[in-house]
């Protein structure tokens, strides 16, 4: 879906000093690690959009330069929506390379959610103008056609860099496309919402029914999220 490679020596003029003190404060007591080991070229993987009602599962992955640190970075869920946007121009500057991919609700309901987001990383990770080494993957296990070697980590969006960086990404692109695709359905506000199943999206669906964006295979939702911890 989008991909860019930029050396280091770019410039974050234009992002500098505009992040906010509370993201600055809480990302200074949490560093995150630069890197697992500093033999192989590493690609850190994440997936965002799991649990929502409707639209797509989007993945990015990402290589920074070794030794590559940033004081606010961090899980994109601990940051805020503002500060997310400003650490992704930083890191689509800045790192070596990155992708983002993304699988739709209708493939997403024939292989299942679980097997989608595997798939939206291995896409992102097919992208990628410079071929990892090995690939940090956030979560448990990680399944691929992909002839690279992974690991698995629970917690790792905020553990390593990379990880932490890729799920900046797929979130904001996630988010992107759902304020887009909410101007030709603006009954569900997906716009605020951004898919997830809200008390208002709900209501909504039992007025106006399903929009083809929205993943029929989650009438049992729960039991999509169960795959991931079976």
């Amino acid at each position: 879906m989008r991909a860019g490679v930029n050396s280091v020596e770019r410039s974050e003029r234009s992002v500098k000093g505009k992040l906010m003190a509370s993201d600055l404060f809480l990302s200074s007591k949490t560093m995150l690690k630069s890197c697992f080991q500093d033999q192989w070229i590493e690609a850190g993987c994440d997936e965002a959009g799991r649990g929502p009602l409707a639209g797509p599962v989007a993945a990015a992955a990402v290589i920074l330069p070794k030794g590559w640190e940033h004081p606010s970075l961090n899980d994109s869920k601990q940051m805020s929506e503002k500060n997310r946007y400003l650490l992704r121009e930083v890191i689509q500057q800045q790192a070596v390379a990155w992708a983002v991919a993304m699988v739709e609700p209708e493939e997403i309901d024939r292989i299942n959610i679980l097997n989608a987001s595997f798939l939206a990383m291995s896409r992102a990770v097919e992208q990628l103008s410079v071929r990892p080494q090995l690939l940090l993957i956030d979560g448990n296990r990680f399944k691929s056609k992909l002839e690279i070697p992974f690991r698995c980590f629970v917690g790792g969006d905020a553990t390593f860099a990379s990880i932490a960086a890729a799920s900046v990404l797929a979130k904001t692109y996630r988010d992107d496309y759902m304020v887009k695709i909410a101007q030709e359905y603006p009954m569900y506000n997906w716009q605020k919402n951004k898919g997830y199943p809200t008390k208002e999206h709900r209501e909504a669906i039992r007025e106006y029914g399903l929009s083809p964006y929205h993943r029929l295979s989650f009438g049992r939702m729960q039991d999509q999220l169960d795959l991931f911890n079976n």
